[in-house]
């Protein structure tokens, strides 16, 4: 007698669990696109601390790109070009505070890197 009920059961469930497909309509406001857009371009213009880790020729600045890439994971790193040498830098820091708390922490990996401060603080 138990047996039928729960193959009654399992039967029911399984239609009940492929009933449940669907699709999803996402209705946006255009405006978000602008506001989106506006955000990048704000952001793309604000002054950042940075930490320069080193420099050197391009394949020099790439090697080093990459073992800073694997040394701190997550953190925003670039190579940037500034005649002659290319420089590896690292870090999107907004305050001073935390770029200091950051630049700690690289020194022990990498003794000579440096503090950059934002443009419109240095001058």
């Amino acid at each position: 007698m138990k047996t039928p009920v729960f193959v009654a059961i399992l039967t029911g469930l399984a239609f009940q669990l492929s009933a449940q497909e669907g699709t999803v309509a996402i209705q946006q406001d255009p405006r978000i696109d602008q506001l989106v857009k506006m955000y990048a371009e704000v952001n793309s213009k604000a002054e950042f601390y940075q930490i320069q880790v080193g420099f050197g020729n391009y394949q020099k600045a790439q090697d080093l790109k990459d073992q800073v890439d694997i040394d701190f994971p997550g953190w925003f790193s670039k190579i940037e070009f500034e005649s002659p040498t290319y420089r590896v830098r690292l870090g999107k820091f907004r305050t001073k505070l935390e770029a200091e708390r950051k630049y700690l922490e690289v020194r022990k990996k990498y003794p000579d890197a440096m503090l950059l401060k934002p443009e419109a603080d240095s001058k």
